[in-house]
């Protein structure tokens, strides 16, 4: 639980507080409706419950589902209370008992002042859906729930991994839906009896004798009714202005001059660019928002930084996995055409930043998700040749899980590299790396196991042997903990999420109830 605290408590605080506002704004609007005398006609038609109960940011992704979530609930819970309320109002349209609730669907015939009215429902051949498509409640309400389908089964997992571009220019509509929330409640559907008409005739005073509304010597008059303002701008005011803020700053950034340098291309289709921009300033393991406009003006794909701060350009691997990275890499490729222009927008930060203030690292990268830890890995080959002694990181065990052989090719240099520096400065056990390969066949295994006993690994040309299969992490980690028995372990994983549960789970399990023996803390890179 200690751990737990630890590594979310501003998620935490952060969360609560908007949660905090949310049932506030939400509790002070219900019981507008509950309490305040000028609705006191509308809940007699709507029938309200007197008796009812009173009802970081690294983690953004998380939090913006989150959000997601609640808007698609609260959503569904609106579009029901709509449907009870014009039952009701459906009902006391009809309703001929000449019960209060009866006569106040009927002031619209009595009266031709257009403030009248209460219930939407005007006369006995009006049907709801007709109320519907001629309001502006309706038809925004129409607009935005389809807008909101759309917007959340674009973003299913399958969608966004084999159709990217459908999800991008889907989620798009998240500008119609909050034009139309906006404007939603400029309708006013749900009415309130006027402060003028309060005054005349309060229901408290004039609700019991109805039928002496239509007496010209009596002191009640018929009630008048306003539409309430729209509200919902007050929800979407704050975050819209902050949200166009960041569009012109990003904007700003991104139309600033990207030159690259150096264009590579890896085995497994990797292409690998580097770039350099003025001003541009990094940390190991952050990210940037990639656009090319050759291929798309809107679509900004996010890459991990692979460079280290210490060097002068910024890279970035890209790997073909959908349209986008297929069109950009066989762009690169044209020997014969210019190199497409590339729009360049951050860094922004990730967790790996974090990865310094640990005294021991736990680095697990998966095929492509490997790309922070080459940022780290070279920041920390940079600071052993410059002697650097504010490293407090002791120890790095770093594992790397691919399905094939030629996604090593690209990132063996590297890691030969650092085998070299740390034989040289006699620090061998400070990196402590494996390599497991998880798509292989009988004529792989068999040719590494005849070559087993070679000074070098015949697939990576590394000391360290390519193991098959996948990690046994209750053993891997039971050795770290063995291994640095009253150290806090900081565990950093860019994979999916079926590994982040293994890694999250075992974090628990092995670290010690004494906080001052071994601790391990779990962080997971998301995009």
């Amino acid at each position: 639980m200690g751990n737990w605290v630890v590594n979310y408590w501003f998620s935490v605080l952060f969360l609560a507080t908007w949660l905090g506002l949310n049932v506030f704004l939400f509790v002070h609007a219900f019981l507008s409706y509950e309490k305040a005398d000028k609705y006191f006609y509308t809940r007699e038609i709507l029938g309200f419950c007197r008796h009812a109960l009173r009802k970081q940011l690294d983690h953004n992704l998380a939090f913006h589902k989150l959000v997601a979530y609640m808007i698609c609930l609260h959503t569904a819970i609106h579009i029901i209370a709509h449907l009870f309320n014009f039952e009701h109002y459906s009902r006391s349209r009809w309703a001929t008992d000449g019960s209060l609730a009866s006569i106040l669907s009927t002031l619209s015939q009595q009266e031709r002042d257009e403030d009248s009215w209460i219930n939407p429902i005007q006369s006995p051949n009006m049907t709801v859906e007709y109320v519907t498509f001629t309001s502006i409640a309706g038809v925004t309400g129409v607009i935005i729930t389809i807008a909101l389908v759309l917007i959340v089964t674009s973003a299913m997992e399958f969608i966004r991994r084999s159709y990217f571009e459908v999800f991008w220019y889907t989620h798009h509509i998240f500008i119609i839906y909050f034009i139309g929330l906006g404007i939603h409640g400029i309708g006013g559907i749900v009415r309130g009896q006027t402060e003028e008409s309060l005054n005349e005739s309060h229901p408290h005073r004039c609700a019991e004798f109805l039928e002496q509304w239509d007496d010209h010597d009596s002191h009640c008059k018929h009630p008048r009714f306003e539409g309430l303002p729209a509200e919902s701008w007050k929800w979407i005011l704050a975050p819209g202005i902050l949200y166009i803020f960041e569009r012109i700053l990003r904007f700003y950034r991104s139309k600033q001059k990207v030159v690259i340098t150096k264009v590579v291309m890896h085995p497994s289709k990797v292409l690998e660019l580097q770039m350099s921009k003025h001003g541009f300033i990094m940390e190991v393991g952050q990210y940037i928002f990639v656009n090319c406009p050759s291929i798309s003006y809107l679509e900004w794909h996010p890459f991990t930084l692979t460079s280290a701060p210490e060097e002068d350009f910024f890279s970035i691997h890209i790997r073909a996995v959908g349209d986008w990275t297929e069109n950009l890499i066989r762009a690169f490729e044209q020997q014969h055409s210019p190199i497409p222009r590339i729009e360049v927008d951050g860094p922004f930060g990730t967790v790996s930043e974090d990865v310094f203030q640990y005294e021991v690292a736990v680095l697990v990268g998966a095929g492509i998700g490997v790309t922070p830890f080459a940022s780290i890995l070279k920041s920390i080959w940079y600071k052993f040749r410059h002697a650097d002694h504010n490293l407090k990181t002791q120890t790095i065990y770093f594992f790397w899980i691919c399905r094939e052989t030629g996604a090593f090719a690209w990132f063996s240099d590297l890691l030969a590299s650092l085998e070299h520096e740390m034989e040289e400065l006699g620090k061998v056990d400070f990196l402590n790396y494996r390599l497991f390969l998880t798509g292989w066949d009988t004529n792989i295994a068999g040719h590494a196991a005849l070559n087993f006993d070679k000074a070098t690994d015949i697939l990576t040309g590394l000391k360290q042997k390519t193991s098959f299969g996948r990690p046994m992490w209750d053993n891997e980690f039971s050795t770290i903990a063995n291994a640095h028995p009253k150290s806090v372990v900081g565990v950093f994983l860019c994979g999916p999420q079926t590994l982040a549960k293994s890694l999250s789970k075992r974090c628990h399990q092995y670290s010690s109830l004494d906080p001052r023996k071994v601790q391990f803390y779990f962080n997971k890179e998301d995009f």
